[in-house]
Order: C-alpha cells, then structure tokens, then sequence
C-alpha cells in the first residue's frame, strides 16, 4: 500500500476511528499488572534493542510466590528470555505459575511458541502478547533467529486455534529506528482479523547494540497507525507502553489521537486534552493495554 499523504491520512483515519467505535479513547496505567519473569534476566538472544535490560525490572519468578505485589495484583505479565529458537521456556515453569494464578488475569508474552506449549499452558491464558514482525532482514539483525515472517504468522495461526485471545504487539522502528518490516507486518496482520493490535516505538537503550540510534520520524509513525486505521477498520488499536518519552511523546501521542488510535498508554496531557476536545470520553485502565484493549471493540 502506498504510504498516504499525513494530512490526508489523519483525516480518513479519523473519519473511519469515527464511523466504527464509540468516542472512547482508553487510557492505561498498568500499575496493576506485575510483570514476572520466567528466566530472571536470562535470555539466550541479547537482542540488539534490548540487550536483557527490560528483564532486569520483571520480578523473577523464584521470588513471585513470596513478593507482596505480585499477591495483591489482580493480573500478571508472565514474560521471559527467550531460548535460541525465539521461544519462552513456559513450560517448565507452569507448576509455579499456577501457584500465582488463582484469581489472576494473565498476560503472557511466549515468543515463537510451540504447539505442545500452547496446549500446555491454554488453561492459564487470558491473552497472549505476540511480538510480531514483519521482514526478515529485520529478524536476522536485532533477534538473530534463523526463522522468517511466516513463523510469526504460524504462530498467531498456532495461539488462535487452541482459542487463545492473540494481541500482535508491532514495534515501529525496530530495526534500530529504520522502517522496514512494518508494511509488511501490516499486510500480514490484515488477513489475520486480530482482536487488538497494540503498537509500540523503538527507545534507543543505554548498554544495547542500538544505544546510539534515534526513535524513527514522529511523522512516520503517525502515517503508519493512520494506515493501520485504514486497512484494520474494525480492530482496537492502541500506543503502548515502550516508546520513547519526553518531548518525543508529547508530539506524537495527539497525533495517535487524530489517527484513530483506541488507547494510550501512558498518554501525554495533549493527547488527553485533544481527545476531549474531539469529543471521546476518556475510560481509565489500571492493567496492561493487551489485558483491556479488545473491550473498545464494538
């Protein structure tokens, strides 16, 4: 698909945002979702935008079951490092993570997962987050994984058949800020009717191969969750939580806002205040965006 002019783009993704969803704009604060880690800050990959930094502020999970927060919160991020081949050990931890998931909604982040864990682990899930992504070029360079773009989509194909609520998670910028997969992650993603899609945004991170590359052009961003608006009329899009803050945001949330996005997490003033101005009622969230965002579907 050609790329829309941004003006013109805006404005046909606000008018479809208008026709297919109520005038709600979610805004999430996942305070009470506590992420766990199934590997401690283990990970067999060190990606080139992560680099094991992320896990270092998940909860291990040999501490969960003692951990006041993790008792008190009413869901769980279980999450991890991954193995060589993409995937989350989450099989071998399924014993403790029964013991946190009584009266829990879990949320759980499980890579290029394998049939026989998917059905292991189909009875504890609320929702999946799957990192999705698009070209295999990008692939190579930040996770380098010997898989392609089809291994993403047999996986989402693998999760929704076992009746598992599936939310792709496509991080604009990956590829140290360059655009690459993300078109095609997008043609990808259209023929697969997600229940939500949740967008993210590369953050150049300190000690990470990527340390020294910058955000992609706010202007590419919005253009790009305009034309998801466009191609996925009728799935909940929303701004997740990893993306880069400060004034980076604060320019881009209310144009996420005019590009029909569902939610924000975490969303600048300005977002809040032009999504007033507009007309939608702003709906608070305290868990994680991909625990709540397919309620904004109609």
């Amino acid at each position: 698909m050609t790329p829309l002019p941004l003006g013109d783009g805006l404005r046909r993704a606000w008018a479809t945002r208008d026709l297919e969803f109520p005038r709600r704009l979610l805004v999430a604060r996942p305070r009470r979702t506590v992420p766990v880690s199934l590997t401690g800050p283990a990970c067999a990959l060190d990606c080139a935008h992560c680099g094991r930094h992320y896990l270092a502020h998940m909860i291990p999970i040999a501490q969960a079951v003692a951990d006041p927060r993790v008792r008190q919160a009413p869901s769980l991020l279980i999450s991890g490092g991954c193995d060589p081949a993409g995937r989350v050990p989450v099989r071998e931890h399924l014993p403790a993570v029964q013991a946190l998931a009584p009266g829990k909604r879990l949320n759980w982040h499980v890579g290029l997962i394998a049939e026989a864990d998917v059905a292991a682990i189909a009875p504890l899930v609320d929702t999946v987050s799957l990192d999705f992504v698009g070209d295999e070029a990008t692939i190579r360079e930040v996770y380098g994984l010997p898989a392609v773009p089809a291994d993403y989509v047999a996986t989402y194909r693998r999760l929704w058949a076992a009746g598992l609520r599936v939310v792709p998670h496509l991080t604009i910028g990956l590829r140290g800020g360059l655009l690459g997969h993300e078109r095609p992650a997008l043609d990808a993603l259209a023929g697969l009717d997600p229940a939500a899609l949740v967008f993210l945004v590369f953050i150049p991170t300190p000690g990470t191969r990527y340390a020294d590359r910058t955000p992609p052009p706010v202007a590419d961003v919005t253009a790009l969750l305009a034309e998801a608006r466009l191609r996925l009329p009728h799935t909940p899009l929303l701004l997740g939580c990893m993306r880069p803050g400060g004034h980076y945001r604060a320019q881009l949330d209310p144009l996420a806002v005019q590009a029909g996005v569902n939610g924000i997490v975490n969303p600048a003033p300005a977002a809040r205040r032009l999504a007033v101005s507009l007309g939608l009622d702003l709906v608070p969230g305290d868990e994680c965006c991909a625990l709540v965002i397919a309620e904004q579907r109609q």
